[in-house]
């Protein structure tokens, strides 16, 4: 189960309390769900924070110590098939500018400096990768780091013979026809809290459910940085009818708010989203936006009842003309 890292995490300061926090492939101060929670706890006086980075981000603007971290062009890695069938091997083609190190070799080195003596933290990388791949698992069951170095990428073991992979031609949905049922009513289904079909009350005074997909041109928030990326994820998409009844025409400033915070963000008029819907791709760095915040100050730190996973999808805001 995760534990949100606002109020339960940075906040919540017993048993034990967070102290400390090392941030590294990660910028939470934008990304991480009830914004207003996360800052106030990266803000704490008695927090000691350091942020392993590349770029000022807006975490690393919270932190104690910066350390110049490298990047994937600098350090080995392995990379597990994210929308394909492929495992990877990279190997640095640069070397590391300047006084940068990789996340491994600053753990290394802090568990030295601690007097930890356990073998893993002597590893290298090429040991770290060999007991990953390790695995009677049948997608890499016989995959040798030797073979990635020599293919630089290997197809997983998910069929044999050069068969397609058809993961559920026989049936594995948990459902009584082993398909995929679109209306299972033998499912426990309980709608999100803030949804059309939650509260009424919560829906009453928040009436628009906000979606925060993933920005064409962006990674999360890795590239906020740039101008172009920044005014992309800078636009909240709203149905005409929706913004008609509210006095806000393309190009208006509007503030999204609830319970928990609001945004300022440039209206976009688009039939592409549905009545009743608003739609802010992500993930802005709520330091380019002018009243520094994002779609994060507006989500919430429930988590899902079947995976314990983040609810980013299930918001509801109030959004209006904003003259700041």
């Amino acid at each position: 189960m995760r534990t949100p890292l606002g109020d339960m995490s940075l906040n919540e300061l017993t048993g034990p309390p967070v102290k400390a926090l090392v941030v590294y492939n990660s910028n939470p101060a934008a990304v991480a769900p009830n914004q207003n929670s996360v800052l106030k706890g990266l803000r704490r006086e008695d927090l000691f924070t350091v942020v392993l980075e590349q770029f000022q981000t807006d975490t690393a603007d919270h932190a104690d110590f910066i350390l110049p971290a490298t990047t994937f062009l600098e350090h080995t890695d392995v990379y597990f098939a994210y929308g394909h069938y492929y495992l990877q091997l990279a190997r640095p083609v640069l070397p590391p500018p300047g006084e940068t190190r990789s996340n491994v070799e600053v753990f290394r080195q802090l568990a030295e400096r601690m007097s930890f003596d356990d073998a893993c933290f002597h590893d290298s990388e090429d040991d770290m990768i060999r007991a990953l791949i390790d695995s009677d698992h049948r997608f890499i069951k016989g995959i040798t780091i030797e073979e990635l170095d020599r293919e630089h990428f290997v197809r997983l073991r998910v069929a044999s013979n050069g068969d397609a992979f058809l993961p559920f031609a026989a049936g594995s949905f948990g459902t009584p026809s082993g398909k995929c049922e679109f209306k299972a009513e033998t499912l426990d289904y309980t709608p999100p809290v803030e949804s059309r079909h939650g509260e009424p009350a919560l829906r009453q005074k928040y009436p628009f459910e906000l979606i925060s997909p993933k920005n064409d041109d962006s990674m999360n928030s890795t590239f906020g940085y740039r101008p172009d990326t920044d005014r992309q994820t800078s636009f909240l998409k709203i149905h005409a009818r929706d913004a008609g009844s509210r006095g806000i025409t393309n190009g208006d400033q509007v503030r999204i708010f609830n319970d928990r915070g609001s945004c300022l963000l440039i209206a976009r008029i688009d039939p592409g989203v549905a009545p009743g819907v608003v739609c802010a791709p992500s993930t802005r760095w709520a330091s380019k936006s002018p009243a520094f915040r994002n779609v994060n100050a507006l989500t919430s730190e429930r988590l899902t009842d079947q995976g314990g996973g983040a609810t980013f999808y299930s918001c509801l805001v109030q959004v209006e003309k904003s003259g700041d």
